[in-house]
């Protein structure tokens, strides 16, 4: 016989007065870092702003055209730092919102599943720094080296979140994987069935997130997806593993 899960007697209302208390704690938690991020915003975008200025021509500096850019963009980088510094708070309030569908034995996972979240969200904004963007603004840069480069910070800063939060975002991919395999969804043979899918969809995403065209940098950001998606596969594979034995050991 099939043990009941913990959540079976919990109405849709239940579900989403819980999950209104999940994001209403990950909201807390942003704002708090937000709140700090903010004294440091200036350094923060210094930051942010090394993979273009190294590339710049001597004397030249990012630009801005509406009085109030400079404040809507320190504005934005502290909400970005924020984001990467409240992430392993918000995997446990995410965590916290699934468990009630969890059997007790697979509540154990919960420092693995806090500390991958975090790990993967951090390593893709990582990659997506000091890989993705500073190709992207090179290649730019030197398409455009016939005229006088006027950059602007809100445009810069816009790409430049699109790219590291993208990819950030894009490299939760053998988190969402483990989770959609232990709810039955995903298998391995069907994964490894749609490798191919998988490798198109990669470089799809890879373009959406690169506004580059060429193939290099595309490349380089696809493959990352590809070997997460194989990872997965054996993610996938522990995940469904460790779920029949628990469900063979039930039945009997």
């Amino acid at each position: 016989m099939k043990k009941r899960r913990p959540d079976d007697d919990l109405s849709i209302l239940d579900h989403l007065e819980e999950l209104r208390r999940r994001v209403l704690y990950s909201f807390i938690a942003v704002l708090v870092a937000f709140v700090i991020n903010w004294f440091f915003a200036k350094q923060l975008f210094r930051i942010i702003a090394e993979p273009i200025v190294k590339y710049l021509p001597p004397g030249h500096k990012l630009a801005f055209t509406s009085l109030t850019s400079p404040f809507m963009v320190y504005l934005k980088v502290a909400f970005l730092a924020a984001l990467f510094f409240a992430s392993p708070f918000v995997a446990y309030q995410a965590w916290k919102f699934i468990s009630p569908a969890l059997y007790p034995h697979e509540k154990k996972y919960v420092v693995p599943f806090v500390l991958s979240t975090s790990f993967f969200f951090v390593l893709g904004g990582l990659f997506g720094y000091f890989v993705v963007f500073p190709f992207t603004c090179r290649f730019f840069l030197q398409l455009g080296s016939d005229f006088q480069p006027i950059i602007t910070i809100d445009k810069y800063f816009n790409l430049a979140i699109e790219i590291i939060l993208g990819i950030a975002i894009v490299f939760e991919l053998p988190v969402v994987i483990f989770i959609l395999s232990k709810l039955g969804i995903l298998t391995p043979k069907f994964m490894m069935k749609n490798l191919k899918y998988a490798i198109l969809i990669a470089f799809v995403v890879a373009g959406i997130i690169t506004p580059t065209p060429d193939a290099i940098t595309q490349t380089i950001v696809a493959g990352p997806f590809i070997l997460l998606y194989i990872i997965g596969i054996f993610v996938s594979w522990l995940a469904q593993g460790k779920k029949e034995e628990v469900d063979t050991g039930e039945s009997s």
